[in-house]
């Protein structure tokens, strides 16, 4: 039928069509195909005596059968261990995909992401994507390439290769972008009221855009709070258990994080005190120490305490 598999009838047909000197529209017409049809049937099928039904045949279903074929033992590898189930695994990674590409992924994006968060280090090289997924390395490429616009994955060069990360920054990262590109549409759309006019009903849609995406920024400013407080309480119970002062580098060593990710908790506690509750940190030559907030208690009960 129109827009379904070629049938071996059909092979015969497009065979003797040929033979008959017909062109390739004309023999998409009489079979009811699109003509990219006939000619990527007859140039990825036809052997060195020409298009044969027979051969066309075999050659596709070999090809079907190597699609089918299931990863290699060692790629399947990176879902198992802590006694998982690996179909369990991979029932919940296709289902991971599925719930991306409701959301608005592109299809191979969504399998490559998941593909990597499902795998326990995070890290896979464009190699490894590919034959686990059974795709190309240009399809790995791309869907990388639009993964990094979306700050969802980053890439680490290993000697010649190149690896694909997904790592515990992830979140911090998608937050920060999605903040940048909010803030691009306040910008642009306020740029077109201004060029279209308040007073044109094409201004006041910009004016009314320009407006719903500010408001947008300001409530992800205000929550951003949320999104890094664990980070900021991290760094306080690592400042409380070494009781001395600790500078951004050793806590990043201490911690196994960035030097970014640590001094932008520092940033969260002294901007939000209320995150810190009843501890501020103090700073001396650049190094930060956890201590008490003593104005919290009365001067009968420092009495006491001391």
């Amino acid at each position: 039928m129109p827009g379904g598999r070629l049938t071996q009838e059909d092979r015969r047909l497009i065979a003797g069509w040929l033979g008959d000197g017909l062109g390739y529209a004309e023999i998409a017409r009489r079979l009811g195909r699109p003509t990219s049809t006939i000619s990527r049937e007859i140039s990825r099928n036809s052997g060195r005596s020409g298009y044969r039904a027979e051969e066309a045949g075999r050659v596709t279903g070999e090809r079907a059968r190597r699609r089918r074929k299931p990863p290699a033992q060692g790629i399947a590898d990176v879902t198992r261990g802590y006694g998982r189930d690996p179909e369990a695994v991979h029932r919940f990674e296709r289902d991971f995909t599925e719930m991306m590409i409701q959301t608005g992924l592109p299809r191979m994006v969504a399998r490559v992401l998941a593909c990597l968060a499902v795998s326990d280090r995070g890290i896979l090289t464009a190699a490894e994507l590919a034959h686990r997924l059974q795709v190309s390395p240009a399809s790995i490429s791309n869907a990388v390439a639009y993964l990094e616009t979306q700050a969802m994955v980053k890439r680490e060069r290993d000697g010649r290769r190149e690896r694909y990360v997904v790592d515990e920054e992830m979140p911090q990262r998608v937050w920060a972008e999605s903040v940048r590109a909010n803030q691009a549409w306040v910008e642009v759309t306020r740029q077109g009221a201004e060029v279209l006019g308040l007073a044109t009903p094409a201004g006041a849609r910009m004016d009314d855009l320009a407006r719903f995406h500010a408001r947008i920024n300001e409530i992800m400013l205000d929550d951003r709070v949320a999104v890094f407080v664990a980070d900021a309480v991290t760094v306080l119970a690592a400042l409380l258990h070494a009781a001395r002062p600790l500078s951004v580098s050793a806590l990043a060593e201490a911690l196994g994080w960035t030097s970014e990710r640590v001094s932008a908790a520092l940033r969260m506690v002294t901007e939000h005190p209320h995150v810190a509750g009843p501890v501020t940190v103090v700073t001396t030559d650049g190094e930060f120490q956890a201590v008490p907030l003593l104005e919290r208690l009365t001067p009968a009960q420092l009495a006491a305490l001391d």
